[in-house]
């Protein structure tokens, strides 16, 4: 059964994207089969791995309506282990079209339960927004991933997004677990990466990963060539990182293998010293 993984970020321009790629695709060379949800209207997760969302007919919102079966809709990569569901600017009618039906935060989950036996990891990629959507990404995944750029702005979001997380366990009575916190766009050489990255680790009441995202030429030209970073430039610090970051997440799904289950979080106040 499946690790469903949401990776989340209500703040745009953070990584979220480029995380759910490379993340994917690492686990996937690394053996595991992957499937990434694209689950944003703007499609870019689809993009970069080759698919037009202009052209794409059937896509995750086709799925969840009821109106293909899922393997109408998903895609081969250019990486055997790593499949996708593909979004299209057409998913943003989810938002009129769910609103004042019933279980309107379950569809995504009950469209992914029918699939999760067939993969080790799903991720879904998000929309930086808190709307149906992401309500629905986040009750269909077992945790979240949360990318946070490194700069004060993006901590700042971070608390909102907790306390979403904890209206969910809370309201939705949906055990959601924190995978962790990843910095990115990290440069070792400014003082504000530094101190973003120092103020996160030690304020933070979850994991924050060891490896930091830096900022790269190669993660930002990837997706012009249709590829994860691992096919594009696979020596790149970008691509190395998203290596290491693919076996912290591989250590983790030892640990939860031997104790079956995630401890539940804290979701006590999160309050970032920006000095």
């Amino acid at each position: 059964m499946a690790r469903v993984i949401a990776v989340c970020n209500q703040k745009g321009g953070v990584g979220k994207t480029t995380t759910s790629v490379n993340l994917a695709s690492y686990l996937a060379i690394m053996g595991r089969k992957v499937l990434l949800v694209d689950f944003d209207p703007q499609a870019n997760a689809s993009s970069a791995l080759g698919v037009d969302p202009m052209k794409t007919e059937r896509s995750v919102y086709h799925g969840i309506i009821g109106a293909v079966e899922p393997q109408h809709i998903c895609r081969t990569s250019a990486l055997s282990n790593l499949d996708l569901f593909p979004a299209a600017p057409h998913l943003a009618g989810a938002l009129v079209e769910l609103v004042s039906v019933p279980e309107r935060e379950s569809y995504l989950r009950k469209f992914l339960h029918r699939v999760r036996h067939q993969y080790h990891y799903i991720f879904i990629d998000l929309p930086p927004s808190l709307s149906l959507l992401t309500v629905n990404g986040l009750v269909a995944s077992d945790e979240v991933l949360i990318p946070v750029q490194a700069e004060y702005y993006s901590l700042e979001g971070i608390g909102q997004l907790l306390q979403t997380v904890k209206l969910i366990r809370d309201n939705l009575k949906h055990p959601l677990s924190i995978t962790g916190a990843l910095i990115t766009m990290y440069d070792k050489r400014e003082k504000l990466s530094r101190e973003v990255a120092w103020n996160l680790r030690k304020n933070f009441p979850h994991k924050v990963f060891d490896v930091e995202i830096p900022r790269s030429v190669a993660l930002a030209e990837a997706p012009s060539f249709s590829k994860p970073v691992a096919l594009y430039r696979p020596d790149s610090t970008g691509a190395l990182a998203y290596q290491r970051l693919a076996h912290e997440v591989l250590l983790q799904e030892r640990a939860l293998t031997s104790s079956n289950h995630f401890v539940s979080p804290d979701f006590g106040n999160f309050a970032l010293a920006n000095n």
